[in-house]
């Protein structure tokens, strides 16, 4: 990532990769359940650990948890009967985020870019932040793959499943990895060499409610 670390943006911001678990109620929008962020900044010639954050979601009384996201998740309504509902915990991830310029980072972004429009008026600062999306830079670096799946970069790069993949944390700490390979190998076949060039290949602006509301769709990427 030389180039990349040549420029005076990307030394300048913060990369919060975000992972969203979430219940998906027919007819309404995606419900979170559980969310995790880590904050990666440029340090030595690559990207290091400087926080993180993780919650469990307590969703809406007429939001049931299925056994279907159980399967998926192990998240079971009691373990979320006792959590703070997504406008407190939002708000507590939302006061983390003091000192921009930020890019959010994450698995099919659209996904998160949803889930985060409908709470935003609880993070305000997370609702503003522009985002970078894993699956649109893996189609740059390995045009042809087939699938972009998260599981799917994870076997290409021999990289080890995490036990509890689809737990948010586990799946920030994959993409985290995931990204410092796309972001290497990107920048050795001179697909971007400035924080510019990534913005313009994998960027994607803040998800904007319509007034008539959308739904934030699950994608079977996950």
């Amino acid at each position: 990532m030389d180039r990349l670390m040549q420029d005076p943006r990307f030394l300048d911001t913060t990369f919060v990769v975000i992972d969203f678990e979430a219940l998906t109620p027919t007819g309404r929008a995606a419900e979170p359940v559980e969310v995790a962020a880590l904050a990666l900044r440029a340090d030595g010639g690559r990207l290091v650990e400087i926080g993180r954050f993780e919650e469990l979601i307590r969703p809406p009384a007429d939001v049931p948890v299925t056994p279907m996201d159980t399967a998926q998740t192990g998240l079971t309504a009691a373990m979320l009967a006792t959590a703070a509902p997504a406008s407190a915990v939002m708000a507590r991830l939302d006061a983390h985020l003091s000192a921009p310029p930020y890019r959010l980072v994450a698995h099919h972004a659209p996904t998160e870019a949803g889930l985060i429009a409908h709470q935003g008026d609880h993070c305000p600062v997370l609702a503003g932040t522009p985002l970078l999306d894993t699956v649109r830079m893996a189609k740059h670096v390995l045009p042809g793959l087939g699938s972009y799946r998260l599981d799917n970069l994870l076997g290409h790069y021999d990289i080890p499943k995490p036990p509890d993949r689809h737990r948010a944390m586990p799946d920030v700490e994959a993409t985290r990895q995931v990204l410092g390979r796309l972001l290497t190998e990107g920048c050795a076949s001179g697909r971007w060499r400035t924080l510019l060039e990534l913005d313009m290949a994998a960027g994607l602006q803040p998800k904007r409610l319509t007034p008539a509301g959308s739904q934030a769709e699950q994608n079977s990427l996950f």
